[in-house]
């Protein structure tokens, strides 16, 4: 099996519109009249959720005239939220075509398809011209991509000269290998992470120029921790990630915090601009 088959493998699971949708009504929300704020728990599929999406956004500081490609863009929770934030036209890309399904769904029911468009596809040979975004990014989306190099390669060759591109991951960390499952490899065949230098480095090797580089393993722990006690308190949420991760998806979320606490995985953040 191809790489790219079995990272759709790993994420489409059938369903997942259907699941989605009875979750918000059990959740009190109509899905025929959604906002966007609707979809805020459950959309966003990374460490930290949508207050991640939230500091990345600013950073990149679009507007109504920016184009932003979407690399890994899972069922669209960031794009939208720039869109209906900020008014940036987005593009997504994702290998999984039941997210893409799921993502073009979603769009329609909270009025932001004049502003987002989802296409499948693959990171390693995206479908656009050169230069054709003002901007990119990505939130742990390389961590199962081998060819570190070639996924940047690409982002940098559609990125515009001048533009931002942000690249959330996880990378090795010194406590030793992650504990799987992980959210994005169920065995450690399928994970591949770099070491936290070296990924500014490759970054650098094809053509970035490194804005800012940050250890995000601080905010992350805290964001594990306020969750478990939410959890205590509250109960485990009718709206969540682990709707897009299947039966296992808890398992997987808590050995993704093990191996951040345990310093096996580093959440890092890199900003570079094509220059």
């Amino acid at each position: 099996m191809s790489t790219e088959a079995k990272i759709d493998a790993h994420w489409g699971k059938g369903g997942l519109a259907e699941a989605i949708l009875a979750a918000l009504k059990t959740a009190g929300c109509d899905p025929d009249n959604l906002a966007p704020e609707d979809l805020l728990p459950l959309e966003h599929l990374h460490g930290r959720g949508a207050d991640a999406t939230r500091e990345l956004l600013e950073i990149l500081s679009p507007g109504p005239d920016t184009h932003l490609l979407d690399i890994g863009s899972g069922v669209g929770g960031p794009a939208r939220m720039a869109a209906h934030l900020y008014g940036a036209h987005v593009t997504g890309i994702d290998l999984t075509q039941e997210f893409c399904d799921v993502a073009q769904m979603l769009c329609q029911r909270v009025g932001l398809s004049d502003l987002v468009t989802i296409r499948q596809g693959n990171a390693l040979d995206l479908p656009f011209a050169n230069e054709s975004f003002d901007g990119a990014y990505s939130q742990n989306v390389s961590m199962n991509i081998e060819d570190k190099e070639a996924f940047y390669a690409e982002a940098f060759r559609v990125v515009r000269p001048g533009g931002l591109f942000v690249a959330a991951e996880y990378a090795e960390g010194p406590g030793g290998a992650p504990v799987f499952p992980v959210p994005w490899a169920l065995v450690p065949e399928h994970s591949h992470l770099l070491k936290p230098d070296d990924i500014p480095r490759t970054l650098e090797a094809v053509g970035f120029e490194i804005v800012d580089c940050t250890d995000q393993s601080d905010s992350m722990i805290e964001s594990y921790q306020r969750g478990r006690e939410k959890i205590a308190a509250e109960g485990k949420p009718v709206l969540g990630p682990h709707l897009l991760m299947g039966d296992d998806g808890p398992e997987r979320r808590r050995n993704s915090a093990r191996s951040v606490e345990e310093k096996r995985t580093i959440p890092v953040q890199v900003v570079c601009r094509r220059v």
